[in-house]
């Protein structure tokens, strides 16, 4: 029982596992920093392109992203790095989706 309670209360270790994401940053043209930047695990990416703010989905949309072809694509093994980068000169942003 002594050994139960001492396993209980050490801290658990945390795991090491690198959980993969999609990261889509919005910059300022000219910029080194980015404006925005939204992280999604790939585990719920599906769900949470639903919930993307509706301004860069727009935009997304408007430049030819198919948040559900990403979706797809990120389901697929040893896909890593940047997928798209856009750059809307006229509004001044540039945006970049990786999976990292």
């Amino acid at each position: 029982m002594l050994r139960a309670r001492d396993n209980a209360s050490r801290p658990k270790e945390r795991s090491t596992i690198n959980i993969m994401t999609v990261k889509i940053r919005v910059f300022k043209c000219g910029e080194t920093e980015p404006e925005r930047t939204i992280t999604i695990p790939l585990a719920i990416l599906k769900i949470a392109s639903k919930l993307m703010p509706k301004q860069i989905a727009a935009s997304l949309e408007e430049n030819g992203i198919d948040l559900n072809e990403i979706v797809i694509l990120s389901q697929k093994s040893g896909i890593r790095g940047t997928l798209v980068e856009i750059e809307e000169h006229k509004k001044n942003r540039k945006f970049i989706i990786a999976i990292e």
